[in-house]
């Protein structure tokens, strides 16, 4: 598998697109908010008088659909807000927007750009009453953000939500994994240290290349999935996982999927400890903490507006539609696309009945850095 080539997320608008299918990634970026309003003001604080004209955001691994534009929005809305208390003149603002190319950066510009300025253009006119200028350029970056994206001391604040627990490759030496797809309970100690070993290597270089392309000062704010727990193989970080094992050896036992087949896909993935992340910017230096935090989601509370949740009756159907729309390119490219159907409608089964039997979550490790460096 050739991951900078099939991890996307499925694009477009619909039924089992991302944009129609991201509640869950759209409540956990609602939750950091308290945490990147943080950033933000400290970002306008210490660059006082001397704050650029022209304040530069990256999000990395924007994905496609509201999503995307919602954290842009977010961070954008927080940072007119503290211009407005602090009496300070608003800057123009330069957006780019990052993915690898696989992503749908059409549907994103196209259906979702018009009402992000929409949005924008009224808090503009509620703070300034339309006596200040709001500009705000916008630029797609295709690649990877396990490399250099941007030029050096080019950015003020990075954002990244559910990406970087992707990992650039599927690490070496999973052969043993039999029957599994991820970190599984019965995964041999080999296959959790090769991917702890990818997480490290990934991450690192991450931090690497953030630290030259952010200005002295300048802020990041991180959130990926990940556990609580020192054991990496955890039913927190790797049974959602399990369970679509579960239906592909369900479709293996039925003559539908090769056994070879399934031993040998892996989901480029790394759901990390706050331990583990923490060990990783104190070793590569370039950064500061200024918070590190957990929290966690419910499968079956999905957020459908910014005030109020809900428990969908059909959580299960809603939530396999979730990883329908994040799994299937991966899927599709190594068993072939006319599995994927009952695949699917296997998962959504194993996942109404486990979630009416048990309460489980996604656990988030949030970070908020500072560039030192």
């Amino acid at each position: 598998m050739e991951v900078k080539q099939v991890l996307h997320m499925n694009g477009g608008m619909g039924e089992t697109s991302y944009a129609n299918n991201s509640l869950l990634p759209r409540k956990v970026i609602s939750m950091t908010k308290p945490i990147t309003e943080a950033a933000v003001t400290a970002l306008f604080s210490t660059a006082a008088a001397t704050f650029p004209a022209s304040l530069a955001i990256a999000d990395l691994g924007c994905s496609t659909g509201p999503n995307a534009l919602f954290a842009t929005s977010e961070i954008i809305s927080i940072a007119i807000d503290v211009c407005n208390a602090m009496k300070h003149k608003l800057p123009e603002f330069q957006v780019f927007l990052n993915d690898l190319p696989g992503n749908d950066f059409n549907t994103l510009f196209s259906s979702f750009l018009p009402r992000f300025h929409g949005k924008l253009n009224e808090q503009m006119m509620s703070n300034y009453g339309g006596s200040a200028s709001f500009l705000c350029f916008f630029n797609g970056v295709p690649g990877s953000f396990y490399g250099r994206l941007f030029a050096r001391a080019s950015l003020h604040l990075i954002h990244s939500s559910y990406s970087l627990m992707w990992l650039s490759q599927v690490p070496r030496g999973l052969e043993g994994n039999k029957g599994n797809i991820y970190m599984a309970r019965s995964s041999p100690p080999k296959v959790l240290r090769a991917y702890y070993e990818q997480f490290q290597r990934d991450f690192s270089t991450f931090l690497e290349c953030r630290g030259q392309e952010l200005v002295v000062e300048g802020r990041m704010v991180l959130t990926l999935l990940g556990r609580r727990s020192d054991n990496p193989s955890s039913k927190e970080c790797g049974y959602i996982w399990e369970l679509l094992a579960i239906a592909l050896n369900h479709m293996v036992s039925e003559g539908l999927v090769e056994e070879q087949k399934l031993d040998s896909f892996n989901i480029p993935q790394y759901t990390p400890s706050p331990k583990e992340v923490r060990w990783e910017v104190q070793k590569q230096g370039s950064f500061s903490i200024d918070c590190l935090e957990v929290s966690e989601v419910n499968w079956s509370v999905l957020d459908t507006n910014s005030d109020s949740d809900v428990v969908s009756e059909d959580g299960g159907y809603n939530l396999a539609k979730c990883m329908r729309a994040v799994t299937e390119p991966l899927l599709i490219d190594h068993f072939g696309e006319e599995i994927i159907d009952e695949v699917f409608k296997k998962y959504e089964a194993l996942l109404v009945d486990r979630m009416s039997k048990e309460k489980n979550a996604f656990v988030n490790v949030i970070i908020s850095l500072k560039k030192i460096t």
